[in-house]
């Protein structure tokens, strides 16, 4: 996938003194980068960075409120197809591209299983519209799907509530793979469970990403689980993409400094030094700041920072920052 100038938000609606006002939120701006084949690639920063609307924006999933600005977001599919999802609507992406190109496990997606329907149901409801299998034949599917991620059988005929959450976790996982599809994007799919269950979920998908050989995107505030899972990542700052690179090169030698920030927060073993958080709080992406919108809390803050916004630059092969610290000649610290 190749994702160019990506820019979304969302659209609020005030009642001010004497009519309604709308306020746009910049949730997404202007965020570019590239996935490539057989590759888990994580996306970090704390809450509200933006995470979240980014991986909606790429799906396609457009809720009430959310809106596209602009940009592209190419997916390419097994057999070379070619799909933008920022130019299709609703309906051409779920008759062409959810499902069986790209998948999408959002926030607690435990509790977005229809409450109404047995699990048999929604393996069959998918492969009903998107291969056209009888029920029969889409329930005898189901039970091998849930067979491989650990599962009874027996939860084949259970209603959603009648699961554990970590049992949810797991279909909803069967589910996003269903269809084999050569892109899934986890929003933080372990965060609702606990300690055990989130080992379960975590390795599962990169199991699956590993026999599938497809691309799998994690959306994590925790960077513990990016180091142990993900092949690149990316760092987001206030809606932007401030950092990426490889896992490795990114926790050994951090480039940006809200990077190193939170690199450096981290527990180790055997350090008992304390820990200090970054001063200040996140902008208020209402009215972001002017140049770089970190530099009201970078400790290395020039003047440029608050005037310019830099753009995303590869400082070593493979590794790209956006930050004013490095200079275009050699790439070093000025």
């Amino acid at each position: 996938m190749i994702v160019e100038g990506l820019k979304a938000g969302y659209k609020l609606q005030t009642i001010g003194s004497s009519e309604e006002v709308g306020v746009y939120v910049d949730a997404v701006s202007g965020v570019s980068f590239t996935l490539y084949r057989n590759e888990v690639f994580g996306i970090a920063g704390e809450s509200g960075c933006g995470k979240s609307t980014l991986i909606k924006a790429v799906y396609g999933y457009y809720e009430p409120s959310l809106v596209l600005r602009g940009g592209s977001a190419r997916i390419y599919g097994a057999k070379g197809e070619e799909f933008d999802t920022t130019r299709m609507d609703r309906g051409l992406l779920e008759k062409r591209v959810w499902w069986k190109h790209m998948s999408y496990i959002p926030q607690s997606s435990m509790n977005v299983l229809n409450p109404t329907m047995r699990i048999r149901d929604h393996f069959a409801e998918i492969l009903r519209i998107h291969v056209g299998m009888k029920k029969g034949e889409a329930y005898q599917e189901a039970r091998k799907y849930l067979e491989e991620v650990g599962l009874p059988v027996d939860a084949l005929s259970a209603f959603p509530h009648q699961l554990s959450g970590g049992m949810r976790q797991r279909v909803v996982i069967a589910l996003a793979i269903l269809l084999e599809p050569s892109l899934i994007l986890a929003d933080e799919p372990s965060s609702a469970l606990d300690v055990i269950n989130q080992k379960v979920a975590l390795t599962l998908l990169r199991e699956k990403q590993e026999a599938l050989k497809n691309t799998l995107v994690i959306v994590s505030h925790d960077m513990g689980v990016h180091g142990v899972l993900t092949h690149r990542m990316a760092i987001m700052y206030a809606g932007k993409i401030v950092e990426i690179g490889r896992t490795a090169d990114i926790f050994w030698k951090p480039l940006h400094p809200y990077t190193k920030a939170l690199i450096e927060s981290l527990p180790r073993l055997g350090d008992k030094s304390k820990r200090v958080g970054l001063s200040g709080s996140p902008p208020d992406l209402k009215k972001p700041p002017d140049g770089c919108r970190f530099h009201p809390r970078c400790p290395y803050a020039m003047l440029i920072c608050s005037r310019a916004e830099p753009s995303l630059r590869e400082i070593k092969e493979g590794h790209y920052t956006a930050c004013w610290l490095y200079s275009e000649a050699v790439g070093e610290p000025r």
